[in-house]
């Protein structure tokens, strides 16, 4: 079985792997989603008690569903948050726990099921219709949910079932209003999958309440399925109305606050947290260039300010902030850009707790630090992007700044913690997947069995910083290569903001060695406006990302093939997908003497048909530099006429016809601005597909993509 179709059959190499690991508070058990193996798509839930070490099944779709049901069938609004969540698993998609991980809710195409995390019962809760995002009270006798779509079902009602059964509406109306639920920007941009919180003690819920009256609908349609009628969604698009999010304190005597802060001026409600004392939120202005963290006060919804963001570029608050620490403190995120620093930051009431070397990129939770108040467990970078530790950070007062790393192994780590149990995910080039370790005080315990295929190839990518921006690369040669070989060259590129590709994680790549091995020097770039390195290093594309990015790329491929003489820099294609399909098809119309050809899967052709906050968070708002936009509109380059002797190379465009994240739209008026100009191209529609072409599509449409490049390269 070649590779696209093995990894096809195995999701990548991840069905059969733990993820979405959690730890009970009290450090009891280990609770994960995991499949039967490295072809069944849909995962279980899954418990390891930590003294005895012991892995137990608690709950199988095939069982609660039954053998002949569907493990991908998905309610509407499942599917939504699933793929807002790029979550291609079936079956169990996600759980949440109460307080003390004894109680486990998930919902199954679209029913509530409620685990009980210590016996091992399973049961199924009656609710009013489909249900989203279920989540238990921290004493885990309630359960909340939201109602999706359906027959006499009204979506976006946030509802809560009683110990005896009882359901009952808490707030839900008609008229484009949804409660409980993340809109479409809160999801896609901020990483804010949630409308509801409950409160510590379980006797009120925190909701997002989400008018999207004001939005326009957009229609999507799969062509390829005439009889089924359009879907309708309302999207935010760059320089229009934003959905209007507000909150309310609900208790469960039909009692009612509303919050107060600033809607008009602070629109976005980037994170909440209500772990313990009062709820804690991050707003922000629409330009993204100033934010407040504020503490509400639950009995009369005021809010005091905690802390103020602020940045000419954008703010970028980080991951597990805010937070209250057990001193009544609270934990921001911040960067530290004065004296000379360049710093991504944790901050408790203003007094720096990391030190300037070190680039925080998510507080994971606390550790156990004996008499004195909890640490913090961080994971974060220092001095090398491609890799991310963990570090214990300390919070006494008067302590100073203090981090230590507790990761040794070269590659990428994640956590999660509770109690005195922490639970280590390494990924490293050494190893193929991710390896789950087990710690109780200062031993290993456990390992999470993973059931995952093992790939064939062991990909051994050359990473190395070029050029004065000294921005991280890497080069994949085929295994068999001849040195002194001349070999076209594969760009495979993202590049977007948020996101890295050079990485020191096999995983990352199994699919280049793919194209390596199919006579390929396959190269890829972390250009500036990619994390990891410094703040700076990102935010250097403010208003100005096509021609940063663009740049980068040019730069440090030449530089690496001065210090790779097998490049040959006459024979060079490039491929990326949503960000990247834009770049691919940027480097081909701007860049044709370099060039050769290119792959452009779901582009972003028109920044102005894309989403508010990413687009504006980047670019500003339409009205404030409309020359901006069309300065990186690929539809207005595509249409600019042909100089004479100027080559016109070709683009292979790629794109979901129900793509509700970068719509199918951006691919046919580019296509239609490169025919009014005579370039060469070919648009491959993928019926069915969103924007993650998922369940085998995007592997398989790998032989398609190859035959394109060998035809155009030589």
């Amino acid at each position: 079985m070649d590779f696209p179709e093995l990894a096809a059959r195995t999701r990548r190499f991840s069905h059969g792997a733990p993820r979405a690991v959690s730890v009970a508070d009290d450090g009891s058990r280990v609770v994960f989603l995991r499949s039967g193996g490295p072809e069944d798509p849909a995962d279980a839930l899954w418990a390891l008690e930590t003294a005895s070490a012991e892995e137990r099944l608690i709950a199988d779709p095939a069982v609660l569903l039954g053998e002949d049901a569907d493990p991908t069938a998905l309610a509407p609004g499942e599917r939504a948050l699933r793929e807002r969540r790029r979550l291609t698993a079936a079956g169990i998609g996600s759980y949440a726990l109460d307080g003390a991980g004894r109680v486990a809710v998930f919902a199954l195409a679209g029913r509530l099921f409620r685990a009980d995390l210590v016996h091992g019962d399973v049961i199924e809760v009656t609710t009013v219709g489909p249900v989203v995002d279920p989540r238990p009270d921290p004493t885990g006798q309630r359960v909340a949910y939201v109602t999706d779509a359906a027959d006499g079902v009204r979506r976006g009602e946030l509802r809560v079932v009683a110990p005896d059964g009882t359901d009952s509406l808490l707030a839900g109306e008609d008229g484009g209003v949804t409660w409980g639920l993340a809109e479409h920007v809160a999801a896609e941009e901020f990483g804010r999958f949630r409308g509801y919180w409950w409160a510590p003690d379980g006797r009120m819920v925190l909701a997002a309440r989400v008018d999207e009256s004001r939005l326009p609908r957009w229609h999507l349609h799969d062509p390829a399925d005439p009889a089924t009628p359009p879907t309708t969604v309302a999207y935010p698009r760059a320089g229009g109305p934003n959905a209007e999010v507000s909150l309310h304190l609900l208790d469960l005597d039909d009692g009612w606050v509303d919050v107060h802060w600033d809607r008009e001026t602070y629109p976005y409600l980037a994170s909440v947290d209500w772990a313990d004392g009062n709820p804690l939120i991050t707003v922000l202005r629409r330009s993204q260039q100033h934010g407040l963290v504020l503490a509400v006060d639950p009995r009369t919804g005021e809010t005091q300010v905690h802390a103020e963001l602020a940045d000419p570029r954008w703010v970028e608050p980080i991951p597990g902030t805010p937070a209250h620490l057990p001193d009544g403190r609270v934990l921001v995120g911040g960067e530290l850009a004065h004296d000379g620093y360049d710093a991504r930051c944790l901050f408790a009431d203003g007094t720096l707790l990391t030190p300037p070397s070190l680039y925080v990129r998510r507080v994971v939770g606390r550790l156990p630090s004996g008499p004195g108040p909890a640490d913090l467990l961080v994971e974060a970078s220092e001095g090398e992007p491609s890799q991310r530790h963990l570090y214990r950070v300390r919070t006494v007062i008067g302590g100073g700044v203090d981090a230590r790393r507790m990761s040794s192994t070269p590659g990428w780590h994640t956590a999660a913690v509770g109690g005195d149990t922490l639970v280590v995910g390494t990924a490293s080039l050494d190893d193929a997947g991710t390896t789950w370790s087990v710690w109780r005080g200062d031993g290993e315990v456990a390992r999470l069995r993973s059931l995952a295929a093992t790939p064939s190839s062991a990909p051994r990518p050359m990473l190395v910083r070029v050029t004065d921006r000294r921005l991280p690369t890497a080069v994949l040669y085929p295994s068999e290569h001849v040195k002194g070989t001349r070999l076209p060259v594969l760009l495979d590129v993202y590049g977007g903001p948020g996101h890295q590709e050079v990485v020191a994680a096999r995983s990352a790549w199994l699919e280049r060695q793919w194209w390596a091995d199919s006579g390929f020097a396959v190269v890829t770039i972390d250009n500036r406006g990619t994390p990891g390195v410094a703040p700076s290093f990102e935010k250097a594309i403010h208003r100005r990302v096509a021609d940063v990015i663009l740049t980068d790329q040019v730069d440090a491929l030449t530089a690496l093939a001065g210090k790779h003489p097998d490049l040959d820099l006459a024979r060079v294609a490039i491929r990326g997908w949503s960000f990247g399909g834009w770049l691919a098809g940027l480097a081909v119309l701007r860049h044709p003497e370099l060039f050769r050809c290119g792959i452009a899967g779901a582009p972003v052709s028109d920044w102005a048909l894309y989403d508010t906050a990413y687009t504006e968070r980047y670019l500003g708002l339409p009205d404030d530099g409309i020359d901006v936009y069309g300065h990186h509109s690929l539809v207005e380059l595509a249409a600019e006429p042909l100089h004479p002797g100027e080559p016109a190379r070709p683009l292979l465009l790629v794109h979901g016809m129900v793509d509700d994240n970068v719509v199918a739209a951006h691919t046919l008026r580019l296509s239609a601005a490169l025919l009014s100009t005579g370039r060469p191209h070919a648009v491959l529609p993928l019926t069915g597909a969103t924007h993650m072409a998922a369940g085998g599509l995007s592997e398989r449409l790998l032989r398609l993509e190859l035959d394109f490049l060998r035809t155009h390269l030589g």
